[in-house]
């Protein structure tokens, strides 16, 4: 009889010290709306837990750990436990993975848990226990300004969450964000959620403004737009009171949806659409400006075109203005100063094309149109630009030749006289002598008469060669020219641009300042550029821009970052041609 006491106390004492590692769950069933509690459980002190990932549920609190170790009648006992509360995301079979932790060297896993998700079922403890429903009493709703727009014409989407004063809520989540395809989409921040007061149903309601979004339409025909889903903490009353007579609280949860949107975009009409429209809707003001007419040999303008007004500033592009070939023009800087409040956007946009003049003359700039459809007429619309006059006052003069009727039939006349004899060779009964004439003398008297012009010539390029800092200067001006030209052929390749910009910036300080490569420390530059008269501002924009060339040839950029390098540097050295001379 001993022994057989001494053997069930045995296998009594290596069951208690068996390792225990298991998922427990709340329920195995519940509704859609329901909450789950999965408590991973040990007997032991186990390290480095790693939670399953919870594929179709939600986790809305935890990891809660408990841990509790107690000794009775000489024997310890010791439980951890790491707990999650969840919702489902949908309904069905769903299965949460196996959970790990590390033991004693060792790697346990929990089983796998199935949970089957149903409808959405009605939270209640005791029946009689709560007043109101969550159910009649939440409501989100998507308010439309705009089911029929035009393609490009704003609407906007207004998210407000409806309850009613029986109901308070403590927390929401989202579950499911809007999607919007086939939009331009732009969200108002919200800085702070206010509770206002409201009708809905014919009922008063508090309401919160969870989310507003500006929407363009690309594309006519029916779009949907995805809904909205919360999951929403709610207390309810119920008619259970406390000791002094308040009534008690209990806490619930409410999923809502906004529900799926469709909107019926109009395409613009096709009738009376100018061959130049590019997009543009709404009301606006088009202008072509340059910053300046009338400019010398070396110097460059900005000819900025600029749309300001409302509409859909930021999804149509701005029409290129045409120049004479006399006159080299540069690719746009592009900028935009625009907002978007919940009435759409309003701003400007503007192209500044940096013009440089190649010979002396007068060009005209032909008009440029911009054409847009007027939301409040419904038509098109199309601006024009006043033609723009550049004269440049000096410089080289244009020797090439205009193509003026080189196609046009040219018409032969004959020659009538052809076989007339019209000119004479007459000569002279008495012929003087060669010697002792005039040509005699002045071929005997020239060599002398030349010798002092070649003795001066020879003088003026021994002085020319020997003035070794002037010729210096002559070729570093050839270089800064020769390298900015270069950088102009490289900008397709990053690394051979910067290498010819930075040599060209540099030949161009040798040959203003007169100094050397030793001598090009930042200080010293910005030193003698200011002593010269140029600008602070100019001089470090120069500065910067040199700088930056040795780490712009490593350094990852786009074609238009280049392009806004090149165009930097026309400016920089005009700027500084104009100031210090």
């Amino acid at each position: 009889m001993k022994r057989i006491v001494l053997v069930v106390f045995f296998i009594s004492q290596a069951i208690w010290a068996q390792v225990q590692f298991e998922a427990r769950v709340s329920k195995n069933s519940l509704g859609l709306n329901e909450r789950l509690r999965i408590d991973f459980y040990m007997n032991f002190d186990g390290d480095n837990f790693n939670e399953p990932s919870f594929d179709g549920f939600k986790v809305i609190a935890g990891p809660s750990q408990q841990v509790s170790q107690s000794w009775v009648n000489g024997r310890s006992s010791f439980e951890k436990m790491y707990s999650y509360y969840l919702v489902p995301n949908h309904k069905g079979t769903i299965v949460i993975k196996s959970a790990t932790i590390e033991y004693d060297g060792k790697v346990y896993k929990s089983l796998p848990v199935k949970i089957q998700v149903t409808d959405a079922v009605q939270q209640q403890g005791d029946p009689s226990d709560v007043t109101v429903s969550a159910d009649n009493n939440i409501y989100l709703v998507a308010d439309i300004s705009n089911g029929s727009p035009y393609i490009n014409e704003p609407i906007t989407v207004v998210y407000k969450l409806y309850f009613s004063y029986n109901v308070g809520i403590t927390n929401w989540r989202e579950l499911n964000k809007p999607t919007y395809n086939n939009f331009w989409s732009q969200n108002i921040d919200i800085k702070q959620l206010v509770a206002e007061e409201g009708q809905f149903k014919g009922e008063k309601y508090r309401y919160v403004v969870l989310r507003k979004t500006v929407l363009y339409p690309q594309k006519s025909g029916k779009l949907a737009i995805e809904p909205l889903s919360l999951d929403i903490d709610v207390q309810l009353p119920t008619n259970r009171r406390d000791i002094f007579g308040r009534m008690l609280i209990t806490e619930g949860n409410k999923r809502v949806s906004a529900g799926s949107k469709t909107i019926n975009v109009k395409p613009l009409p096709e009738a009376g659409k100018p061959a130049d429209f590019t997009g543009a809707v709404g009301k606006f003001d088009f202008k072509v400006t340059p910053s300046k007419t009338s400019l010398k040999n070396g110097e460059s303008l900005d000819l900025v075109v600029s749309v300001t007004g409302k509409g859909n500033m930021k999804l149509f592009t701005l029409p290129k203005p045409v120049v004479p070939n006399a006159l080299e023009m540069y690719d746009a800087v592009h900028n935009e100063k625009v907002e978007t409040p919940l009435s759409g956007m309003t701003g400007t946009i503007s192209d500044s094309y940096t013009i440089v003049p190649q010979y002396k003359g007068s060009y005209p700039i032909k008009p440029i149109q911009f054409s847009y459809f007027d939301l409040g007429t419904k038509t098109y619309k199309t601006i024009s630009s006043p033609e723009i006059t550049i004269d440049v006052l000096d410089g080289p003069t244009d020797t090439r030749t205009a193509d003026n009727g080189s196609n046009k039939q040219q018409v032969i006349v004959p020659n009538q006289f052809k076989y007339i004899k019209t000119k004479t060779e007459l000569v002279p009964a008495n012929e003087e002598d060669f010697l002792g004439s005039n040509l005699f003398y002045s071929l005997l008297f020239m060599p002398f008469l030349l010798l002092p012009i070649i003795v001066l010539a020879k003088k003026k390029k021994e002085a020319i060669d020997s003035d070794v800092f002037g010729n210096r200067i002559k070729a570093n001006n050839r270089l800064a020219k020769k390298y900015l030209s270069e950088a102009k052929k490289q900008l397709a390749n990053k690394e051979p641009f910067y290498v010819a910009l930075e040599k060209a910036m540099h030949n161009f300080l040798k040959a203003k300042l007169h100094i050397e490569t030793s001598e090009m420390s930042k200080e010293n530059i910005r030193e003698i550029l200011l002593n010269k008269g140029a600008k602070p501002e100019v001089v470090t924009d120069f500065i910067n821009l040199t700088e930056n060339c040795e780490f712009a040839r490593y350094a990852p950029s786009s074609s238009a970052t280049i392009q806004d390098d090149f165009n930097k540097a026309v400016l920089i050295i005009a700027d500084l041609e104009k100031q210090i001379g």
